[in-house]
C-alpha cells in the first residue's frame, strides 16, 4: 500500500509538464512545474514545512508556541496548513491589497487574521513595511516564533527538493530556469542545486515592471500578488543570476488568462509573470534548449479579483 502517514507528506513531486499551444515555434522547449499540486495549492508548503522544521529542531518554536509572519497570501495559507497538522496557534499579518480566498483559506485552517490597510488595494513599498512592523509587534508576544521569511534562510534550503526534483523529471536535460522573485528563497534554492549539477545553467530572475528594483528601477505600484515588495530583499544574491525580467502586471494577467484558455492551466499572476519569462529566455536560446518555470500556485486563489474577468 501506498498511504502517506499524514498529509505533509503529500508535499512536493509535484507534476512537470511542457506548454504547447503558447509557446511560438523556433524557440526553445519550455515546462513548468505544477506547484499548484500541493495540498495547499501553492509552492510555500515547501518552504513553511522547512521553516517550521529548522526552528523545532533548534528550539525557536516551542510545543504549544504561536507562529506569526506577514503574508501575500500563500505563505500564510502553507503556515496555517502546517500549524493545523502540528498543532500551533497561527497568527497572519494580510492586507485587502491580496485576495479575498487566500484570507478565507487561512482562516479555514485556524489561522488568526490581523489586516493591514492598502493604498487602494495597491502593493507598494510602504504596505510591505507597514505589514513587517506589525508582524514585529506580534512577535514579542510570549511564546511567539516569528517566522521572517524576508530574512529566514531555512527556506532557502525547503526548496533544495524543488530543485532536485526539476533536475531529475527532466534527466538533467535544463538549460535555464526562471522564477519570479519575492524573498527570492525559491529562485536561490533551486538554482543552487540545479547549479552543482549543471554550473552552466541559466537562472533568470523575474520581477514587476512597474517596481522593478532588482534591475536599479524605483520602486512602484503593481497587483503581480505575492513578489515585488519594492525594496531588494535581504536574501537576494544578484551575483547567482544570469539576467533580470521585467514583466508588467498587464502582460502576467493576459498569460494567465492564456494559460487557462489555451494549455487549460489554471494559475495565479505570478505563474503568468514566469511564463512571460519563460518565452523570451526561450526565444533567445532556440530551439534545443529547455527552459524551466514554476506554477507558483493555482488560480483558484484568485477568482476574487480581476485577473479572469474578462475571461
Amino acid at each position: 500500500m501506498q498511504i502517506a502517514r499524514d498529509v505533509l507528506e503529500a508535499i512536493g513531486n509535484t507534476p512537470l509538464v511542457e506548454l504547447r499551444k503558447v509557446v511560438p515555434s523556433g524557440g526553445a522547449r519550455v515546462l513548468i512545474k505544477l506547484e499548484g499540486a500541493n495540498p495547499t495549492g501553492s509552492m510555500k508548503d515547501r518552504m513553511a514545512q522547512a521553516m517550521i522544521a529548522e526552528a523545532e529542531a533548534d528550539g525557536r518554536l516551542k510545543p504549544g508556541g504561536t507562529v506569526v509572519e506577514y503574508t501575500g497570501g500563500s505563505t500564510g495559507t502553507s503556515l496555517a496548513f502546517i500549524g493545523a497538522v502540528k498543532g500551533y496557534r497561527v497568527r497572519i499579518v494580510y492586507s485587502d491589497a491580496f485576495s479575498q480566498e487566500k484570507a478565507d483559506h487561512m482562516r479555514a485552517l485556524g489561522a488568526e487574521i490581523v489586516m493591514v490597510p492598502s493604498d487602494g488595494g495597491r502593493m507598494t513599498k510602504k504596505l510591505f513595511e507597514d505589514m513587517i512592523e506589525t508582524a514585529r509587534q506580534l512577535s514579542q508576544e510570549p511564546g511567539a516564533y516569528w517566522t521572517d521569511q524576508l530574512n529566514n534562510h531555512d527556506h532557502i534550503t525547503g526548496y533544495y527538493p524543488l530543485g532536485e526534483e526539476i533536475w531529475t523529471q527532466t534527466d538533467g536535460q535544463v538549460d535555464a530556469f526562471v522564477q519570479s522573485v519575492g524573498t527570492s528563497a525559491s529562485l536561490q534554492g533551486v538554482g543552487t542545486v540545479l547549479r552543482r549539477h549543471k554550473p552552466a545553467v541559466e537562472l533568470v530572475a523575474v520581477e514587476p515592471a512597474e517596481s522593478a528594483v532588482l534591475s536599479g528601477g524605483a520602486s512602484g505600484a503593481h497587483k503581480i500578488e505575492g513578489i515585488g515588495t519594492g525594496f531588494i530583499p535581504a536574501l537576494w544574491d544578484a551575483k547567482l543570476v544570469n539576467a533580470i525580467l521585467p514583466v508588467s502586471t498587464d502582460e502576467a494577467k493576459q498569460m494567465a488568462r492564456r494559460l487557462a484558455r489555451e494549455e487549460g492551466l489554471f494559475v495565479g499572476t505570478s505563474s503568468g509573470a514566469n511564463v512571460v519569462g519563460a518565452l523570451r529566455v526561450a526565444e533567445r536560446l532556440g530551439a534545443g534548449a529547455t527552459v524551466v518555470c514554476l506554477q507558483v500556485d493555482t488560480g483558484l486563489k484568485y477568482l476574487s479579483t480581476d485577473v479572469f474577468k474578462s475571461v
